[in-house]
């Protein structure tokens, strides 16, 4: 099975209205790597993750399906990004001492994939999959409305891969010792078209507008959001997830 594309038609969006992660999920991260020579950012989409490992690695490659999303990476002297399958890569045996995978792992081939992290990763290297969940804001009417957008409106078009977000990887098999969890989140001060924004990144919204000659999924909702939303801005929180695992 093909790792999916469902983001290079909106990578632009996806650069501009999807989150990066909170300084405290690395700090839970990194004193479980022993060695900070090389990591592989894999997914990387515009290189959220990978320029903050360039801060702490001597080299990071980066790789995505899609050069749409590559095109938007924030160029850094130290990573090197490429095209590549997450199933199949032109890396050397051993050569990893982490490996990450942000808001991505659901769409793999989770068995070929992680047969290539054990090709790849240096014995004791890190995996670390993460991902995030829905957002909440300050409001109860519009967190039923975006939840009515998300649950009703979009479920027709939501890919089956994408329950595995809401499950948090629970039946993503992870098979690697000392796995440790935890939770953190990210907040934003976003106004309603910062979230218009990111709603039009999911990939139900472009299942949508494949299936409905272009059509925005997100216009059966803006009005009521903008209504709910008022002027200015307001805190939008999002749950972030992660899992880590270290490779024998």
């Amino acid at each position: 099975m093909p790792t999916l594309d469902r983001f290079s038609t909106q990578a632009a969006d996806y650069a501009r209205y999807r989150i990066d992660y909170p300084a405290a999920l690395y700090d839970w991260l990194l004193p479980q790597v022993e060695s900070r020579e090389r990591a592989w950012d894999c997914a990387t989409g515009n290189g959220q993750v990978a320029v903050v490992l360039a801060d702490s690695f001597v080299r990071v490659d980066a790789t995505d399906l899609s050069e749409k999303q590559l095109a938007q990476a924030a160029p850094r002297p130290n990573i090197h990004y490429q095209t590549a399958q997450a199933e199949h890569t032109s890396f050397p045996a051993q050569r990893f001492d982490l490996i990450t995978v942000a808001q991505a792992v659901h769409w793999f081939d989770h068995a070929a994939y992680h047969a290539e992290v054990r090709r790849v990763a240096r014995p004791g290297a890190v995996l670390a999959e993460w991902g995030y969940n829905f957002c909440r804001t300050d409001s109860a009417a519009l967190n039923a409305a975006l939840d009515r957008f998300h649950d009703e409106t979009s479920a027709p078009y939501w890919d089956a891969n994408r329950r595995h977000i809401t499950e948090e990887y629970a039946r993503i098999p992870f098979p690697f010792a000392d796995v440790q969890r935890a939770r953190f989140e990210e907040k934003r001060q976003w106004t309603v078209a910062d979230m218009l924004g990111y709603l039009g990144t999911w990939s139900a919204a472009a299942n949508y507008a494949k299936q409905h000659h272009g059509a925005d999924l997100v216009a059966l909702v803006a009005e009521e959001l903008t209504q709910l939303w008022g002027p200015g801005t307001r805190e939008v929180t999002f749950p972030v997830f992660i899992r880590t695992g270290r490779v024998e």
